[in-house]
């Protein structure tokens, strides 16, 4: 039987996509999991997948577009490119040749092919240059099929390059270049990749038709392959591929396994000979040295904006603190039947928010936004959450977070986080946004001016909770306390609006009933 290949669901606001490119042609054999054709949407391209080996039938031309779930081609069975030949039955076997004449067994090259060009996609509407972060495979490398070789970074996230076709790799393009959309970053040589042995000798056609059923199988185009995003986290874990069993259709390594998978163990150190005595004013006696890195795109960009809000933005910062005892006790009492019942932990992040997008329906130029002569006001909370990633400061977006209760708030922030974590953030989810957190208070961070998110008007900086005596009700008592900044853009945010925009978060961060019953 056929199976129609359809259009996926790539993101939440994206209901159709452009067929940009087929890889393969009408009538090509293809492997399951092999990339067949790229989909191209308003904020990235993005590769489609045979989910079964056959031949193809192309239904969707190129630049057509095409609805999600609509069909873009069909796979018709029986079309899987032959195994390699086994050996002949025992029946039909030739002589077994003399043991000290035995000739090796051949070891034939995979066919010649043509030679591709893998250049850089275009990663969204407004990025014009990437920079190349890092080699995943080297020069002369045999590649497979849809194969990370590389990592490239943009000024808002870092994604993989993959390979187009198996071959041999050939570098054209150094780590640390700045490369423009469309320049060619490497080739693939076809045909002269990783060898394909020939048919056993005559003296392995005794063996039982199991094993070569065993063997066929084992040599499955997904068979110990990891998927682009296993193979990066193998390869930052240090761990070989081959030593991982995959749990994905054919024995395809998923991203799980890859998580999952255990780092080699450490080898024995070896013996070092006695450290000689330092020279007289020579300290510890380590040489003195200095290291340069260049800054990432990332990096870069990071720094202009906040330099450009110093230098464009009025920006004040006002402070209060709040008793964190309400929450904690909260959280102590109902933390277990809260993970219980919904799979997440209850932390402190859900409570701010809720808190914030009450805040913001009372004082609603906090969410504000300066465009040309005009200020534009949003109905709507996206409340965007500072993270810190490997490669620099993300804010990811939590959309419509007025709507969230706190579970929904809880489960928005673990996967934006892990997805930061992993530089696997798309530029949908880190665009737009009306207000920021981030919390210094991870870090130890005490007191903290923390600068305005643009175009965003306001940022709200939480800090660690340290117990201190405070008075209450005439009487000195210890309570968990923790101060807080806003940091607000004084051209639309005037002082009465900042100062009672923080107070009233207070307010309902010390009495964490009114964040219930919206009073």
């Amino acid at each position: 039987m056929s199976l129609e290949i359809k259009v996926p669901p790539v993101g939440e606001s994206i209901t159709e996509v452009t067929l940009s490119r087929w890889i393969k042609k009408d009538g090509d054999v293809v492997a399951m999991d092999e990339v067949i054709a790229e989909l191209e949407s308003d904020k990235a391209t993005f590769e489609l997948t045979a989910e079964q080996a056959g031949t193809l039938r192309i239904i969707a031309k190129e630049g057509d577009v095409i609805p999600v779930g609509a069909p873009v081609c069909r796979i018709e069975d029986g079309g899987a490119a032959p195994a390699t030949p086994a050996a002949a039955p025992a029946a039909e076997a030739a002589p077994a040749p003399v043991a000290d004449k035995a000739p090796a067994a051949p070891v034939a090259a995979a066919p010649a092919g043509k030679t591709i060009q893998i250049k850089v996609p275009p990663v969204g509407e407004s990025i014009t240059e990437v920079t190349l972060s890092r080699w995943i495979k080297k020069d002369g490398d045999a590649v497979a099929m849809d194969e990370a070789i590389a990592e490239l970074e943009s000024d808002k996230a870092t994604f993989e390059l993959t390979a187009e076709q198996a071959g041999t790799l050939r570098t054209i393009a150094k780590e640390g270049d700045v490369l423009e959309i469309g320049a060619v970053v490497c080739s693939i040589e076809a045909g002269s990749g990783v060898a394909v042995a020939s048919a056993a000798p005559a003296v392995a056609a005794a063996a039982p038709a199991a094993q070569s059923v065993q063997a066929e199988s084992k040599s499955n185009y997904a068979s110990g392959t990891p998927s682009p995003a296993a193979g990066k986290i193998l390869a930052e874990k240090g761990v070989d591929p081959a030593s991982v069993n995959g749990s994905g259709v054919n024995g395809r390594i998923t991203k799980e396994d890859a998580l999952n998978a255990q780092q080699p163990a450490a080898k024995a150190p070896e013996a070092k000979p006695a450290p000689q005595p330092a020279a007289a004013g020579g300290g510890s006696g380590s040489p003195r040295g200095e290291r340069r890195e260049k800054m990432s795109s990332l990096r870069k960009t990071v720094a202009k904006r906040l330099v450009a809000v110093k230098n464009e933005t009025a920006m004040l910062t006002t402070f209060n603190e709040v008793d964190m005892s309400p929450i904690m006790e909260i959280r102590s009492k109902y933390k277990d039947k809260f993970k219980e019942k919904h799979g997440v932990g209850l932390g402190f992040m859900s409570f701010f928010t809720k808190a914030v997008c009450e805040a913001l329906k009372d004082w609603p130029a906090v969410g504000a936004r300066i465009e040309g002569e005009e200020v534009v006001y949003s109905n709507f909370a996206d409340i965007s959450i500072a993270v810190s990633a490997p490669k620099g400061l993300v804010v990811p977006v939590i959309r419509n977070a007025d709507a969230m209760s706190l579970a929904d708030i809880e489960k928005a922030v673990v996967v934006l986080a892990g997805k930061a974590r992993e530089n696997k953030l798309t530029l949908e989810e880190m665009t737009g946004g009306t207000f920021t957190i981030t919390n210094g208070g991870v870090f130890g961070s005490m007191m903290s001016t923390p600068i305005i998110n643009s175009p965003q008007s306001a940022i709200l900086g939480m800090h660690n909770i340290v117990e201190r005596p405070i008075a209450v009700n005439g009487q000195v008592v210890i309570r968990p306390m923790m101060y807080l900044a806003l940091s607000y853009d004084h051209r639309i945010i005037d002082g009465r609006e900042s100062v009672s925009f923080l107070v009233r978060v207070k307010q309902l961060l010390e009495d964490p009933a009114r964040l219930l019953l919206g009073v």
